[in-house]
């Protein structure tokens, strides 16, 4: 049988009560009936005992009759000389409750014999009007108390109606709904809390679900743009390597020295061109997969002034300035080859002047070329993604940001601070650079 929460909780309530209010019953009238009894008895006693007391006051046998007398209770007192006062006696009988006495003094009732008597059938009225109320009370109270349940639970489980409802919503495909309860110290507060923090969390579950879908999706997307722009670039040196060498074949011994010597310089233009690609390839497949980097204190200094150096002997043209001081822990091949990019990148550009400036915080390359645009500052380090004035396969730059960011830190650019035209690439790093797996 499926009964409600509701139609449940109203019958045991009932059955409880059908069960109590009897037990309460009998043993309220077991009390009454045996506090009845112990205050006849004594009744019975102390008239006796003013008797007696009133014997040995010398109290005339009449006088003594009246005020012995009481409400309930007949006084018969027997003298020595057989005489009688007071009610007539009576035998005592299933009804009748008799207490005898033999006063011990007085000079008229001395010797005399006092009854006592009192009717119990007033008890077992009393007791039976007691039964009957009861028995009506208990009644009432049953009948109340179920009518009182059916109302209080209607209130009382008004919560669950409402997390029933909710449940239903959001099953419906509505979401955002929250029972919000305005006591979360009570069991039913504590339930509606938990179902809200259930909601959240399924809630939350739906959006990363959703999110890392969109950035499943995104990254294959990407990823097959990747694929067929690295093998874009890998087509024009492997075209190159295959025209130059077919060329050779076909020109055999007869080829000229000049020709000759041409075509294989071709060759290995285009081989050295092709083996750079796979080599910037295979880097950021490194910092995909978690770049391992070999931590140690690094002066960047030092590294700023080798590649001044650098910069002297293979673009004289170019003025190059260090400036400040600075040291972190870091991978320092690591920081060279982010240096060699961001410089290379400066002396392509057509930059006649570069500054380093040196940091704890990192490295500042400013130059005086025609910087960047803002809409392309993020773009630029984007893979395969070649600038007006790059060079290369277009990876240098997402290959520094990613070793960047495998430091803790990142690679930016901005105008130069000192408001002059050209671009300031910023290499940020933290001080105490930690030991990260991966630049992701």
């Amino acid at each position: 049988m499926n009964l409600s929460l509701r139609v449940r909780v109203t019958l045991t309530a009932i059955a409880v009560l059908l069960v109590v209010l009897p037990v309460t019953g009998l043993t309220v009238k077991a009390v009454f009936d045996a506090q009845a009894e112990r205050s006849l008895d004594s009744l019975l006693t102390g008239r006796a005992q003013l008797a007696q007391q009133l014997a040995r006051q010398n109290v005339a046998p009449s006088n003594l009759v009246r005020r012995v007398d009481a409400d309930g209770v007949r006084v018969t007192l027997i003298l020595r000389t057989g005489r009688q006062l007071g009610a007539p006696p009576v035998d005592p009988g299933a009804t009748v409750r008799q207490v005898k006495a033999t006063l011990q003094a007085g000079q008229q009732t001395k010797g005399a014999t006092l009854l006592l008597s009192a009717d119990t059938a007033l008890l077992a009225d009393a007791s039976a009007r007691l039964r009957n109320v009861l028995l009506i009370s208990g009644g009432l109270a049953i009948l109340i108390t179920a009518l009182a349940l059916v109302i209080g639970m209607r209130f009382a489980l008004a919560p669950l109606d409402a997390m029933t409802g909710l449940a239903r919503s959001i099953a419906a495909g509505r979401r955002g709904g929250r029972l919000q309860p305005k006591r979360a110290d009570t069991e039913l507060g504590r339930t509606a809390a938990a179902f809200d923090e259930m909601l959240d969390a399924l809630e939350g579950a739906e959006r990363a679900a959703r999110h890392a879908e969109g950035a499943a999706r995104w990254s294959e997307d990407r990823m097959r743009e990747f694929v067929a722009d690295a093998a874009h670039e890998l087509r024009t040196p492997v075209a190159g390597l295959q025209t130059a060498a077919e060329t050779l074949i076909q020109l055999g011994p007869d080829a000229s020295a000049a020709q000759r010597e041409e075509l294989e310089l071709l060759l290995v233009r285009e081989s050295r061109r092709a083996g750079t690609l796979v080599a910037d390839l295979l880097e950021l497949s490194r910092i995909d997969a978690g770049l391992q980097l070999h931590l140690a204190p690094v002066d960047l200094r030092e590294l700023a002034e080798a590649q001044a150096a650098r910069l002297r002997l293979t673009a004289p043209e170019v003025a190059v300035e260090v400036c400040g001081a600075g040291t972190v822990t870091a991978d320092g091949d690591r920081l060279t080859q982010v240096l060699t990019n961001l410089v290379d990148n400066a002396r392509q550009a057509g930059a006649a002047t570069l500054r380093i400036t040196v940091s704890p915080a990192g490295v500042l390359v400013e130059d005086d070329g025609p910087g960047v645009p803002p809409a392309a500052r993020e773009r630029i380090f984007a893979r395969l993604v070649h600038g007006p004035h790059s060079k290369g396969a277009g990876l240098g730059l997402a290959i520094a940001r990613g070793v960047a960011r495998a430091h803790g830190g990142n690679l930016t650019v901005t105008d130069r601070p000192d408001g002059k035209p050209g671009a300031a690439f910023h290499l940020h790093l933290p001080p105490i650079s930690p030991d990260p797996r991966t630049a992701r």
